[in-house]
């Protein structure tokens, strides 16, 4: 078998990994998405001097105390340790809802990254727009994993289809097509209303997601990364881009274990708040597990996948 072909392999396997049934049916999700995971790793390992953005943290306003999921938050964290261990300039993006979480874990990372919180205006999003796209490093790549996308009604919706605009930036103005920069974009969600669920056909969220109708994002990117859970997005991301350049595979994957990331959802818990379980009946709160999957299922997913990079 050559090496290009054990390398698609590979990246097929992770892609069946991380697109497993969790707690809605998203088999016509991950179906319409295969082939985006490698498409998504090349564009990233393909570009000299790359500078990779990622966004994230969904606010969480009834839970206790009010504070963004865990969902999310480990994958940035794996994404953007192992982009930074292997030299590519990452910077982590939120908002001021979900700040102290997201800062918790970019402060637990092994390597340095850049974090920028903007306000929920609408103004602070556009100042950051600009910034990136004239800095010194410009932006390349945009990531958004477990993001919020407005619905039909240009609202940002909970999965109950709970409007969310008060306490939401609207950061899928980095990534729309009219009003983003000149950057690759990347969505990864597990839900049918995160950032990059509107390449989808609106009808399969529609049918296949509860409240579909309300919640179905608008905002499309370049490359849609579905998967049961959000965070697996994103450690299938890395993974994949290690299967596509094996020069960087060592670099890549140097902190993806059970123990970074034991430490990763820790920071967020324990220091972030970052919340789990929340429901319509029930206000979620502070605890080690991810879409009410206890960590050491999610650490036992994340080996399965580093064991399938070869």
């Amino acid at each position: 078998m050559s090496g290009k072909v054990a390398r698609i392999e590979a990246i097929g396997t992770i892609e069946a990994i991380i697109g497993r049934k969790v707690k809605r049916d998203i088999g016509q999700m991950t179906e319409w998405a295969k082939g985006n995971l490698a498409r998504a790793a090349e564009s990233i390992v393909g570009t000299p001097k790359a500078h990779v953005g990622i966004v994230t943290g969904f606010y969480i306003k009834h839970a206790e105390p009010p504070s963004p999921e865990t969902d999310g938050l480990s994958g940035m964290a794996h994404l953007a340790a192992g982009l930074a261990n292997a030299g590519v300039e990452v910077t982590v993006i939120t908002d001021a809802p979900c700040a102290k979480a997201v800062w918790a874990v970019v402060d637990s990372l092994p390597v340095p990254v850049n974090l920028e919180v903007v306000s929920v205006a609408e103004s602070s999003v556009q100042r950051l727009r600009k910034y990136l796209e004239s800095g010194e490093r410009p932006m390349t790549h945009l990531v958004a994993i477990e993001r919020v996308s407005p619905g039909s009604d240009g609202k940002p919706h909970r999965e109950h289809g709970w409007d969310m605009t008060r306490e939401t930036a609207p950061l899928h103005l980095l990534f729309d097509a009219a009003t983003k920069g000149a950057w690759y974009t990347i969505g990864i969600g597990d839900g049918g209303n995160e950032i990059g669920m509107g390449s989808l056909p609106k009808e399969i969220i529609e049918t296949q997601i509860p409240n579909g109708k309300v919640i179905a994002a608008t905002t499309a990117v370049d490359s849609l990364i579905v998967a049961g859970v959000s965070n697996w997005g994103g450690y299938g991301l890395l993974a994949a881009m290690a299967c596509v350049k094996p020069a960087l595979r060592d670099a890549l994957l140097h902190y993806f274990n059970r123990e970074m990331d034991h430490r990763f959802l820790q920071a967020a818990v324990e220091t972030g708040q970052a919340v789990d379980d929340s429901r319509v009946d029930h206000p979620g709160r502070p605890q080690m597990s991810v879409d009410r999957i206890s960590w050491e299922q999610h650490a036992a997913l994340l080996e399965e996948i580093a064991a399938a990079v070869g």
